[in-house]
């Protein structure tokens, strides 16, 4: 059982086994989390809408954006599970080293001269949206407004939600990372 603090159940529901062979065709691992939410059949069905549905790009938002959120979001509630996840394949979104170290809090983004004004301001976002307490300065919000669309704006704080909710869950039942990155390839959670 490793790190987790329960075992998944010994049998699983039918259709909650169809969502996991989906799962296991998306991510190509048998991931732990969801077989653990099989204790509780409307809390996995639940979660998987909520990733089916998800955005992972939009017309206006690119992918490399969205993977910066989820990043940004992964090391803003130190989780894991959730670096290993959504930081495989950074360099495919063209996320460079200085770019991951601004995502780390080792640098400002605002010194990272390859983020532009908006990558910058959904890095932010994502930050006060997975700090404790919640709080979103006047000043900082009033530059997402003129930065970005009300539908980018949802589509940008529901991303990171949805990760906070991830981070959250996993980290409460004790997942440990699912083994998506190399050990090599591991970005440094400092």
């Amino acid at each position: 059982m490793g790190t987790t603090i329960i075992a998944p159940p010994a049998r699983i529901p039918i259709w909650l086994r169809v969502g996991l062979w989906v799962t296991r065709r998306v991510t190509g691992k048998d991931l732990l989390p969801p077989r653990l939410l099989a204790w509780y059949p409307k809390a996995a069905y639940s979660s998987g809408v909520m990733e089916a549905l998800v955005a992972h790009s939009d017309k206006n938002l690119s992918a490399r954006m969205l993977k910066l959120v989820r990043m940004q979001a992964s090391f803003s509630a130190a989780c894991p599970f959730c670096i290993d996840m959504n930081s495989q394949r950074f360099r495919e979104y063209d996320i460079n080293q200085q770019e991951l170290a601004a995502i780390q809090g080792l640098v400002s983004a605002e010194d990272v001269t390859t983020f532009t004004d908006r990558e910058r301001l959904a890095l932010r976002y994502a930050q006060l949206i997975s700090a404790t307490p919640l709080s979103f300065p006047d000043a900082i919000m009033r530059k997402i407004k003129a930065a970005f669309t009300e539908k980018e704006i949802v589509i940008l704080a529901t991303t990171a939600a949805q990760v906070n909710y991830w981070a959250r869950l996993i980290q409460a039942l004790g997942a440990p990372p699912a083994g998506f990155m190399e050990p090599g390839e591991w970005p440094e959670l400092t």
